[in-house]
């Protein structure tokens, strides 16, 4: 094989752990703008079908990161809308023209404070780690993007759990930063500091399989298609079509895990906003009890609205990221020229 690269790690092209950050963070902008209105537009339809009382929990997500949020009085910028919706089409219309365009973005600042670090962590601990694993897993080195993504979103997810269950308690009784350090200092006193990190559980239970599965296949469809086009670096077609292809077959095999864990995460959101420490129910017996209630379909609900959100949402963000690793990689390149001239014309 010649000296080309099929793939663009960005270790092998110069580009720091700085870069790889600003690229992440500029990708997690840019894909929560785009799909957030869709799972705004979602959260009201559900609610229309059934509104949410005081107390209860639903899960949003802004194209990155899942997030439980827990409806109080007076809170109706997520779910409380005048008219009646007919449909995805009708409620972004209704909505734009009675509330503003602006409304489509509910919710989206607190989220970012937790999505856009996630994000960074993530993607730079994936870059990080796939250029060491190629090296040290040698003939195996095509699983190292499933290796790697697993253990990075493991990394992204153990970080945010705390904030993420504070944000909820927060959320749900209105506390200052004081009631809220004092509560958290006697969960800690009670049961320990993993305390704070209840609810990990099912914030891996997705999330980690549909990393590694991602991962494998973006590495995968992007080099086959740099080799059927006899290039050695992809073009933003071909990272966003391996995105979107990727992106679709993860979440369709995940799509049990994503079930289970969204039931799951509503139920730990709702005994911590009314501050129950009980346990709640295990994965085995969420899924039985899906099955129970619904047969096996019940664990493939939801299965169009999640594949039409994944998709695009991997897809734009990996686009997005690879164009910022290429942007500076091109930067370092020219600075490396110039200074290169520089020095001969001394």
């Amino acid at each position: 094989m010649s000296g080309q690269r099929p793939s663009v790690p960005a270790n092998d092209n110069g580009i720091t752990p700085i870069q790889q950050m600003v690229s992440s963070c500029s990708g997690a902008l840019l894909t929560s703008l785009l799909v957030t209105p869709l799972d705004v537009v979602k959260i009201r339809l559900q609610a229309q079908k059934s509104p949410f009382p005081k107390g209860k929990c639903f899960v949003y997500c802004n194209g990155l990161m899942d997030h439980i949020c827990v409806c109080m009085n007076g809170y109706k910028a997520w779910y409380k809308a005048p008219g009646h919706f007919n449909g995805t089409a009708d409620a972004f219309v209704k909505i734009v023209r009675s509330e503003g365009i602006r409304s489509l973005w509910s919710g989206l600042p607190p989220t970012l404070v937790m999505a856009v670090p996630a994000t960074v962590i993530y993607f730079t601990g994936y870059e990080q780690l796939r250029a060491i694993l190629k090296v040290k897993m040698g003939q195996y080195e095509q699983f190292a993007p499933m290796l790697s993504g697993a253990v990075a979103r493991v990394g992204a997810v153990s970080v945010i759990s705390p904030i993420e269950l504070l944000r909820t308690k927060k959320q749900s009784e209105k506390l200052t930063y004081g009631q809220l350090r004092n509560c958290v200092q006697t969960a800690v006193k009670a049961e320990g500091w993993l305390s704070l990190w209840r609810g990990l559980g099912p914030s891996l239970l997705r999330d980690v399989p549909f990393s590694a599965i991602y991962w494998y296949n973006y590495e995968r469809f992007k080099r086959r298609l740099c080799q059927h086009y006899g290039t050695s670096e992809p073009t933003f077609a071909m990272t966003f079509m391996s995105g979107a292809m990727s992106g679709t077959i993860a979440s369709i095999l995940t799509l049990p895990f994503d079930v289970v864990k969204t039931r799951r995460q509503v139920e730990l959101g709702e005994l911590q906003a009314m501050n129950l420490s009980h346990k709640a129910s295990s994965t085995v017996t969420v899924m039985k009890k899906i099955v129970m209630q619904h047969g096996v379909k019940g664990l493939f609900a939801g299965f169009l609205p999640r594949v039409v959100k994944v998709a695009p949402a991997c897809a734009i963000m990996i686009s997005s990221y690879e164009m910022g690793k290429d942007f500076f990689r091109k930067y370092n390149q020219a600075r490396t020229d110039n200074s290169a001239s520089a020095g001969a014309t001394k």
